[in-house]
């Protein structure tokens, strides 16, 4: 059976207190730590130029770690305005590009917002941007769809899944600390846009298979077994997520065990890319030696 990877969402305080400047080395950082992927951020925007995004997928090709990229926030799938759409297949195809100098495999994509129009209407915006987006690029990196964790935004596991649909390059990105921040209904119904987080989302190791179950069903079995996923506690009010936090700072969720049992009963191989607050390095390998002692 493969084995689930975990890796980290930009670099920690640790690797710049032991002295660690640039991101090319954060591969051999990773690999002497025993994880296994990194996350490249470009949340602010893509800066860095060619020659150095290469040398870091060199590094990372040299030291077995499994690279993707988190495209810009400011990209907007389901904005109102045309304009807005339009530049950000034209960010997305940057960030494509991005990912093939550092040898990723897959972008993270924020869908957009639906604070100032219907969810119905968002989605409508969103599927014509990424339509316009596939028939724009050609490449073999995966398009990843993040879950959000605010509810004015779009990004309920429901809508990422209705927008894959639209094609197979189309991955959903699961951030579970952000699934939880939304909550569940008073039905039960899995992750809808509620009026208010109720939280308690993902307590057992059924609450996380639900999501792998659920991914197979709507996409499947291939897309569940080698889902790229966020973890975190999150601290969140009425209207969703507020701030990520690390492992040690007791009171938050969801809880990491319950998945990495669930990984192991679903028979999946997920890559799990820690973004806690700062200690993304130290959260991923306590969740990674967590798997590995229950296997």
């Amino acid at each position: 059976m493969e084995k689930a990877t975990f890796g980290v969402g930009g670099n920690s305080e640790s690797f710049y207190a032991e002295g660690k400047k640039h991101t090319y080395e954060a591969p051999a950082w990773l690999e002497g730590r025993g994880l296994d992927a990194y996350e490249y951020q470009a949340g602010n925007g893509l800066t860095a130029g060619e020659a150095s995004l290469r040398k870091v997928g060199e590094e990372a090709k040299k030291h077995g770690i499994l690279m993707s990229l988190h495209a810009p926030y400011f990209i907007s799938l389901s904005s109102v305005e045309l304009e807005k759409r339009l530049n950000s297949v034209g960010y997305i195809e940057k960030s494509v590009r991005t990912a093939e100098y550092l040898g990723a495999d897959t972008i993270v994509i924020h869908t957009g917002s639906a604070a100032k129009i219907t969810r119905e209407q968002a989605m409508e915006y969103a599927a014509d941007t990424l339509y316009k987006l596939l028939e724009t690029v050609e490449t073999d990196v995966r398009l990843g769809l993040e879950t959000m964790g605010k509810l004015n935004q779009l990004g309920t596991l429901d809508e990422v899944l209705t927008l894959c649909k639209l094609s197979p390059r189309l991955c959903p990105v699961v951030d579970f600390g952000h699934l939880n921040c939304r909550g569940r209904s008073a039905s039960g119904v899995f992750d809808v846009a509620a009026e208010t987080p109720t939280g308690g989302v993902f307590v057992t190791v059924d609450d996380y298979r639900a999501v792998f179950d659920k991914i197979a069903n709507s996409l499947g079995d291939d897309f569940a077994k080698n889902l790229h996923c966020h973890f975190s506690k999150i601290e969140y009010t009425k209207a969703g997520e507020k701030r990520h936090m690390r492992f040690e700072d007791e009171g938050f969720e969801p809880p990491f065990e319950p998945l990495m049992e669930a990984i192991i009963r679903e028979g999946v191989s997920p890559r799990i890319i820690s973004e806690s607050a700062g200690t993304m390095a130290e959260d991923a390998k306590t969740m990674k030696n967590c798997y590995e002692a229950l296997l």
